[in-house]
């Protein structure tokens, strides 16, 4: 089988469609960024698949701080040797990291996966998996299955829009119906807050 991985830009296009993404940009040059800070900065090259274990992600706080994290991101890029199509520049999204995912299982076909997301992931391993497509009724008792659901309930005042999750999660299972050449699909981080989701960070594997 002969599988081609999209880069950053590719994948969030496919899904944007479907869920909501950030603001986002891919530039070579200050000059032409337009996003303003608080935003996030990524190496976008088809070489990383990882980019935080390669330091190739940076979380910009302050318009001050924008040129060095742009300049250090364009270093690591050279160090590695890596074949760098810009940096993808991103509006900062606050909330809970979790994790959704597609993947082509050779028994049910196409599954869904969510659970906690970011560094978490492989840590915790909490997740639920159903076979696509789901529905909104489905979608809660993947949430009743997690180890941190209560995250989910209002644990210590964390408000997460939890009717937007489940839209999406219902959406996203969606996708292989019309994508059946989506060996893959990673969405980690998806930020979950008090207003809204957002794919943050997508990966997309297909089937060629």
């Amino acid at each position: 089988m002969k599988t081609e991985v999209l880069d950053a830009q590719k994948s969030q296009d496919i899904i944007s469609k479907y869920v909501s993404v950030p603001e986002t940009q891919v530039i070579s040059s200050l000059k032409d960024l337009k996003i303003k800070a608080p935003l996030v900065m990524k190496i976008l090259s088809p070489d990383v698949i990882h980019k935080t274990e390669l330091g190739g992600v940076s979380i910009v706080h302050r318009h001050e701080e924008i040129e060095s994290a742009f300049n250090e991101l364009i270093s690591k890029a050279k160090n590695h040797k890596l074949k760098l199509k810009g940096i993808l520049v991103q509006e900062f999204v606050g909330g809970q990291q979790l994790i959704i995912g597609l993947k082509k299982d050779p028994t049910f076909n196409h599954v869904i996966l969510f659970g906690l997301g970011g560094i978490f992931t492989e840590l915790l391993q909490d997740v639920s998996i159903r076979k696509c497509p789901i529905t909104k009724e489905e979608t809660q008792s993947m949430l009743d299955e997690l180890k941190s659901k209560k995250l989910f309930e209002g644990f210590r005042n964390i408000r997460l829009n939890t009717d937007k999750l489940k839209e999406d999660l219902v959406a996203i299972s969606k996708i292989p119906q019309k994508n059946k050449e989506i060996e893959e699909l990673d969405i980690n981080p998806y930020i979950l807050n008090n207003k809204t989701g957002t794919a943050v960070d997508v990966r997309i594997v297909l089937d060629r």
